[in-house]
């Protein structure tokens, strides 16, 4: 999307503002990070190559934001964007995943991104495709066989081929008749029979003890499944559903794979954002030289270098070099420190942000300020029911206060707590409605209530240990 859609860093930063609260150092930086990437498609000279992402270590406690803030800023770059565990790659006495898979999965969603694009481009041209199936199926076409006057006959005389005209005329005139309807909308109902087309063959175990590797295996996958001939079945649908389920097979004939392939891949090497969570689980702690679990963490920092760093990566889909991969790692280091990581690691993350852990303020702001806040997620849960939930400010605060309180005294696990607080103050109501509280009720939600209903959270320390 190198075009003036991209956002300016001050536009990006808002936008990330209506998710997030606070944290405005760490949006800065990514900020700056996504309008560098439209920075260097822009280059002219030959310095285009050289110019490789400035990779970004988000430092801060669970729940501060980390992982929404790479989140919502792939869905402001509408950039393929995949996120990794790095404890996924680290298992003791063998090496989790292959750690190459993360470029897999990020070409991945490059096909998707693009085939989504391609689809939306072809859909009118699908969507006639389809009109014309459903047609056939409701009223079948009907072949003119015109028999041409032979010498001997005058060309007055009414041929045989008359009746057949005139049936050939009022099928079409039906057909036209039920093509309205269709457009219309009026025989969404209709059952209709049609052909489906099946997958090729089903997915093969693996082959050689483990041996073959995963690209390998998806090729071999895919050409199995090329060669199996493909079955099609009849089926017996609404013209809604035929609608649907034809769609994507009409639109899927009329896009070009290689193309798509193509694109996905330019554009997972120029766009593409991976994000990797809880590094500082793979990094050593402060024991060095202990045995055990460590050996393969530090083996899966020595993996993940040249993957940072720019390598070769082969995918099912095509070769890709991560070059310009934007890389955002993020980690707490309650335990480890940044710099209990290989040097080499820490020098392909040149940036380092560290998120401020929340106030009371910010638990207020977050219950209701974000898009997504919670208080109106439950005004949606309610609504749905027909019933209207109203918080009062005082009502806020006290939510926050206990939040923000039970995370002082248990565990510190940021804005989540904030989950458990709504959710023991407001399960008895959910579990009310529709039973005792029918729709159109109003429940106005105030401090006296909620220092009631969560009293036992902040008075049990004991049990609150057991409380996420």
């Amino acid at each position: 999307m190198m075009d003036s859609k991209y956002l300016t860093p001050k536009q990006i930063v808002e936008e990330l503002d209506k998710y997030i609260i606070g944290q405005y150092e760490a949006k800065r930086n990514v900020a700056i990070a996504l309008r560098n990437r439209w920075r260097r498609m822009n280059v002219q000279s030959d310095m285009q190559g050289e110019i490789v992402p400035n990779n970004i270590l988000m430092i801060g406690a669970t729940g501060v934001g980390k992982t929404e803030i790479a989140r919502r800023l792939a869905k402001i770059a509408d950039a393929p964007f995949v996120k990794v565990e790095a404890s996924k790659f680290t298992e003791v006495g063998y090496v989790g995943r292959d750690v190459e898979s993360m470029v897999r999965d990020l070409v991945e969603q490059a096909v998707n991104l693009v085939k989504a694009k391609k689809k939306e481009e072809v859909k009118e041209k699908a969507a006639q495709a389809v009109e014309e199936i459903i047609l056939d199926a409701l009223i079948p076409p009907m072949r003119q066989t015109t028999i041409k006057p032979t010498t001997g006959f005058s060309q007055g005389e009414p041929s045989e081929s008359e009746t057949p005209t005139s049936d050939v005329e009022l099928n079409e005139r039906t057909r036209h008749h039920f093509r309205e309807k269709i457009r219309n909308g009026e025989l969404e109902d209709r059952k209709i029979d049609i052909n489906i087309k099946g997958t090729g063959g089903s997915n093969i175990g693996m082959v050689g003890g483990g041996m073959v590797d995963e690209v390998s295996m998806m090729n071999l996958q895919e050409m199995i499944n090329g060669m199996m001939p493909k079955k099609s079945r009849k089926r017996k649908v609404t013209v809604a559903e035929a609608r649907q389920i034809l769609l994507e097979e009409e639109a899927a004939k009329l896009i070009d794979m290689d193309e798509v392939k193509e694109e996905a891949i330019k554009r997972a090497e120029d766009a593409g954002i991976i994000f990797i969570d809880e590094i500082d689980k793979i990094a050593s702690g402060s024991k060095k030289g202990g045995g055990g679990p460590d050996v393969s963490r530090e083996g899966v920092q020595r993996d993940l270098l040249p993957i940072v760093e720019g390598s070769t990566v082969n995918t099912k889909h095509g070769v890709i070099k991560t070059d310009h991969v934007l890389f955002i790692a993020a980690g707490a280091f309650h335990i480890s420190k940044p710099s209990d990581l290989i040097p080499e690691l820490q020098g392909r993350f040149p940036i380092r942000v560290e998120l401020d852990n929340l106030t009371k303020a910010d638990f207020i702001r977050i219950l209701k300020e974000p898009r997504n806040a919670l208080t109106k997620q439950y005004q949606a849960l309610f609504a749905a029911e027909g019933v209207d939930i109203v918080f009062t400010e005082d009502a806020l605060e006290e939510i926050a206060s206990t939040a923000f309180a039970i995370n002082a005294e248990v565990e510190n696990i940021g804005a989540r707590r904030l989950h458990t607080v709504m959710s023991k103050l407001l399960n008895e109501f959910l579990f009310d409605v529709p039973d005792k509280i029918s729709a159109n009720a109003h429940i106005g939600i105030n401090a006296v209530m909620v220092r009631e209903k969560l009293s036992d959270l902040v008075k049990n320390k004991d049990l609150s240990q057991f409380i996420l």
